[in-house]
């Protein structure tokens, strides 16, 4: 029996997250998931809740010469969050470029994950944003400020582990937040994970192929009941 406070995969963690979120099942909502981690996720909480899935590009604004920390994010609509010590610690025009860079990633992301296609229709309708976990929250921050700049009805963040301390700010910021653990001493996302590895832009792609060819199979069964 696995350890309750332990995921095996990310495909575990989406179907627990998934059963977090019965109530959203056949409400016509639309799972947008983070990429890269958070696709095989969002697609385990898609097909449970028979939603729409979608990608959603928030990128990290990271530190100069440390890439692995972040100051704050940019979502794909230019939509930007910068922590307050971001002004006191780096120059304007660094600040700039650094989400200019950023901007311009996403924007190769979008073209590269969803072939440049335009975001499905938000507004007027449940939102349900999912990721691999939360460290920070940066990125999810950028991901809210899009979907309320395009009208969304009710903004569920909705991620397998995150700390107390960020899912308290995601509950001033989203309708709903629902986690599914949130580890005492939490650091990383990585550390809930028996089995992580970094997941590249084939294997997203081939995630959203997939969840493609069963929405037409299962439209192509209907039409024959």
């Amino acid at each position: 029996m696995s350890d309750i406070r332990m995921f095996e995969d990310r495909q575990d963690a989406g179907r627990r997250l998934a059963s977090l979120l019965e109530h959203y099942r056949d409400a016509n909502a639309v799972v947008l998931a983070i990429p890269r981690g958070g696709v095989e996720v969002g697609y385990q909480v898609a097909v449970r809740l028979r939603a729409e899935l979608d990608i959603l590009v928030a990128r990290k604004l990271p530190f100069p010469g440390n890439p692995e920390a972040g100051f704050g994010a940019v979502a794909e609509d230019g939509s930007t969050y910068i922590a307050d010590y971001a002004a006191r610690w780096f120059p304007p025009a660094l600040v700039s470029r650094i989400v200019a860079e950023q901007r311009q990633e996403s924007a190769r992301r979008v073209n590269v994950l969803r072939g440049g296609r335009p975001l499905p229709p938000l507004e007027g309708r449940v939102v349900i944003l999912v990721d691999d976990g939360l460290a920070t929250g940066a990125t999810m921050r950028a991901a809210i400020m899009l979907c309320r700049r395009r009208g969304a009805a009710r903004i569920v963040v909705a991620v397998p582990v995150a700390g107390e301390d960020v899912v308290r700010e995601m509950d001033a910021l989203a309708d709903e937040v629902v986690v599914v653990l949130t580890p005492p001493g939490f650091r990383a996302v990585a550390q809930v994970y028996r089995h992580w590895y970094d997941v590249g832009d084939e294997e997203v792609l081939a995630i959203l192929d997939r969840w493609r060819s069963e929405q037409q199979k299962r439209g192509a069964d209907a039409g024959r009941s």
